[in-house]
């Protein structure tokens, strides 16, 4: 599908240095209600020779003066048209001046600089600066800036940048001005201003080297409680890359801001990290213990950018995972260091299984560094960062750790400061390591998830068990073959309920695939093992490996890898789920009894006991066929209910332990893997025999933190009489109704309920008052759980739910075009259902056919279409 007018393609291969590099910035905001005028100062080089003339970026900006060197221009002397002002001749030195109004009381699309609630702040990543002022607005030009900013003492009483504050003073007519610099030179898209009425809370953090930095976050007044996880989070997360990584934090002073409207989890700006209020939050009676931990994985995210990502950049933004997989990877290791390292690996691993793989079978799929695009801000994906992250794991695992953080090290030194490739974080790590990388690269290169299928061999004659590997890449869109890739299988054999002696004592091995097919040996076993493979998830890819029941259950009983053991038990869920009868093996119920009783930590209990989700059992039929997601639920539920019957005696005494314990509440992970293990186990109950909601009713109306309480509450509303579920979502809503995160709780689970009413209720939702389109947060919280974790309603046979879906991205893809483009995801994927399938492109064609359409829902749809 293509039409007159569509927007231009941007290639990776056609990157062309800047003509122009900017020095320094200095910038002046001058904030009233209605307007903003904000008057700049760029000191300007040209690049070598060239004779190019100076083009600079900037949208929707109303021009009220521009000067070269001190002399005023006239009209004539710039084009200013399609978001770049172009001026003829200009010479190599060049000290540039514009002042321009903006309205940020009008930006809905919440890029640039925006009021939300009491404040006035900024969203510059990817390409938000140049609704602010013109720039040369790429990741490849790093300024110094010096930032003024004035506004009214009663309304902005605060007034944040990057860097350190150098002054304030007092002016006319109740207004102030607080000036900053920052001294490290950074892109664009790291700058960052707030103005508003926020308090304050404050803490000090002391470096290995002795320095003292001040720590400050600043929320609104209501949420000044809230702040104390986020300040421990942020202060771990300092010594951490201390420790781990010899990173010391170069400021004397680090911001975080809290934002309630905001398009993202968070933003990295220098010093003045910028956090949507769902990531920066925390309290027992708003919190769940999953939010307790996401707050403590962005703080560290966001800090650990400061490094990987600030002080180190990109060149160009097709090289995104240079900072966001490579992070994604540092708060992972962070959040294990932190929490159950096992069951952290699982919980990633299931995310990326679930929700990466399925991008990468859908029309979206592109590589971890990509090729094209028409809209960045459509790239910020899983792949980029849950797969980019999985690749930069592969190198630590292929390097081994000595090897890996000498190759950071390298990187860090030798690009401080630099904006910089994938190339060359791969060329540093190969440097430290002598490890030839080169076909390694071709991670950064291909999309799609590769499959590994495996056949083994047992010689009871010789004690030789052979293991043959074969490994494909499946086409995707632009590209139908692809070389062998370098891929790390970790590996270990199981005999007698031990593992086997590789040699020189090695209990686990890696095994370098670098070949389509290739077999290794191994000898001197006395019967038939069972194999552990894919250790610890040692590479994003899908395996095929006939293992019996028998084999499963050994993994699970007896393998000392929590991976490994948690994929054998989805392994015979999905069996008895794919067989749909509701009938269990008897020795899969076995296994299940013995982990409950074993000396398993709780967290890992719990996610050997849950079934696999059902995005996750779609994802595993479209590998082979069609989906159908009413069948899919139907036998899960019977699987669940069978489970529950099967268990009843150690369920029953899990949650009637759970209930009776008084200990305090603590986000800490041993009460967090109790709290999964008994919400688990009350799951599995309802399933099984509804007057367990009964019990659930009970836990809703006893809980005294956000976790048990949403736990019952979403069973009562999903499975109970009308009755109890009115009475507990008018109940909640009363008493939460002055708490937003905790209100989004709400809606998400009336979103989910697994019933086709659900579309009506969904749609009524959004007349409620508590209900905000302009608010991000309350969109993705009703509409995007309902189309993406709500299967069963989204694919009602009526197509509604599909209409759904389509009307809430006509009404925002103008006013939000990135919320609008990501909320379509669900639609994208209409070939791999059984049904539905016309009525999904017919509405993702109606959208196709809007005039106006934005560049972020254009490519979506127009990579979809022609898909299909």
């Amino acid at each position: 599908m293509m039409r007159e007018g569509a927007p231009k393609t941007i290639y990776r291969k056609d990157y062309k240095a800047p003509d122009f590099f900017i020095d320094s910035v200095e910038l002046a905001f001058d904030i009233f209600d209605g307007r903003t005028r904000v008057a700049s100062k760029l000191t300007i080089q040209r690049n070598g020779k060239n004779h190019a003339p100076l083009v600079l970026d900037g949208e929707s900006l109303e021009i009220v003066s521009l000067v070269i060197n001190g002399r005023a221009l006239s009209a004539d002397e710039y084009r200013y048209a399609n978001g770049k002002l172009t001026i003829e001749n200009v010479p190599d030195q060049v000290c540039f001046e514009a002042e321009v109004d903006i309205v940020p009381e009008k930006n809905t699309s919440l890029e640039g600089l925006y009021r939300s609630r009491t404040m006035y702040c900024t969203q510059c990543e990817a390409e938000g600066y140049r609704k602010i002022t013109f720039g040369l607005d790429r990741p490849d030009v790093l300024s110094t800036y010096t930032v003024s900013l004035t506004a009214d003492k009663n309304t902005c009483p605060v007034l944040l940048s990057n860097g350190n504050e150098v002054s304030r003073s007092s002016a006319d007519n109740n207004r102030h001005t607080v000036v900053w610099h920052d001294p490290h030179p950074k892109p664009s898209y790291l700058f960052a201003i707030v103005a508003g009425d926020l308090e304050l809370v404050s803490d000090t953090f002391k470096t290995i080297s002795g320095k003292t930095v001040d720590l400050r976050i600043w929320v609104e007044a209501k949420d000044i409680g809230y702040c104390e996880h986020a300040m421990t989070s942020l202060k771990a997360s300092m010594r951490w890359d201390e420790e781990r990584y010899g990173l010391e934090y170069d400021l004397d002073l680090f911001n975080i801001v809290a934002v309630d409207d905001f398009n993202m989890g968070a933003m990295e700006n220098k010093s003045l990290n910028i956090f949507n209020t769902s990531c920066v939050l925390a309290h027992p009676d708003i919190t769940t213990d999953l939010g307790y931990q996401r707050v403590e994985s962005v703080v560290a995210h966001e800090y650990f950018h400061n490094f990987s990502g600030n002080r180190v950049t990109c060149r160009d933004w097709f090289q995104l995972s240079l900072k966001e997989g490579f992070t994604v990877y540092r708060d992972a290791e962070f959040s294990a260091d932190m929490n159950s390292r096992g069951v952290k690996r699982i919980e990633d691993v299931a995310f990326l299984r679930t929700h990466q793989f399925a991008e990468d079978a859908g029309p979206m799929a592109h590589p971890v560094r990509p090729d094209s695009f028409i809209e960045i801000s459509n790239f910020y994906t899983m792949t980029v960062y849950e797969k980019g992250a999985e690749v930069v794991r592969m190198l630590n695992t292929l390097l081994g750790d000595e090897a890996f953080y000498c190759g950071a090290s390298l990187y860090f030194e030798r690009f401080d400061g630099m904006a910089v490739t994938c190339d060359d974080f791969v060329d540093a790590m190969q440097e430290a390591s002598g490890k030839d990388l080169s076909q390694f690269r071709r991670w950064y290169e291909q999309a799609g998830t590769p499959v590994i299928a495996v056949e083994t061999k047992f010689d009871e004659a010789s004690g030789n068990f052979d293991i043959s590997f074969e490994q494909r890449n499946p086409p995707t869109p632009g590209q139908d073959t692809k070389p062998p890739l370098h891929i790390p299988v970790a590996m270990s054999l199981l005999v007698d309920g031990k593992h086997h002696d590789l040699g020189e004592g090695e209990k686990e091995r890696v095994v370098e695939l670098t070949e389509a097919s290739e077999t290794i040996s191994i000898n001197g076993l006395s019967k038939q093992p069972v194999l552990s493979l894919l250790r610890g998830f040692s590479a994003p890819v899908r395996l095929e490996l006939e293992q019996s029941s028998d084999e499963l259950v050994a993994l699970i009983g007896f393998d000392d890898d929590p991976y490994v053991r948690w994929d054998a038990s989805q392994r015979l869920a999905f069996e008895a789920i794919d067989e749909g009868t509701g009938m269990l093996a008897p020795d899969y119920v076995d296994a299940l009894r013995r982990v409950l009783a074993g000396p398993s930590e709780a967290a890992m209990k719990a996610q050997l006991l849950a079934l696999p989700t059902e995005a996750s059992i779609a994802d595993r039929h479209s590998q082979s066929g069609l989906v159908d997601v009413h069948k899919i639920h139907a036998s899960k539920q019977s699987v669940a209910s069978a489970l529950g019957e099967g268990l009843r005696d150690e369920l029953t005494h899990i949650v009637s332990k759970g209930m009776a314990a008084s200990e305090p509440y603590a986000p800490s992970a041993a009460q967090i893997g109790d709290r999964a293990l008994v919400h688990t186990a009350l799951n599995l109950l309802v399933a099984s025999d509804s007057n367990w909601l009964n019990t659930a009713r009970e836990m809703y109306f006893a809980a005294t933190n956000l976790s048990d309480r949403l736990c019952a509450a979403r069973l009562v509303v999903h499975y109970g009489d009308d009755v109890h579920r009115e009475e507990v979502l008018q109940h909640f809503f009363d008493r939460w109704q002055s708490e937003n995160l905790v209100v989004n709780q709400w809606f998400v689970m009336q979103a989910t309920r697994p019933e086709m009413s659900t579309v009506a209720a969904v749609n009524a939702l959004t007349e409620h008052a508590a209900f905000d389109w302009r608010n991000p947060n309350k969109v993705r919280s009703l509409i995007s759980s309902f189309a993406g974790a709500n299967p069963v309603a989204f694919h009602s046979t009526d197509g509604s739910g599909y209409a759904l879906l389509g009307d809430a991205v006509r009404r925002l893809q103008s006013e939000n075009p990135q919320i609008a483009s990501r909320m379509l995801a669900p639609l994208t994927r209409f070939k791999r259902y059984a049904h539905g399938q016309e009525m999904m492109r017919a509405e993702l064609s109606s959208i196709a056919a809007l005039d106006n359409l934005s560049q972020d829902v254009f490519e979506v749809v127009q990579r979809s279409l022609s898909d299909g």
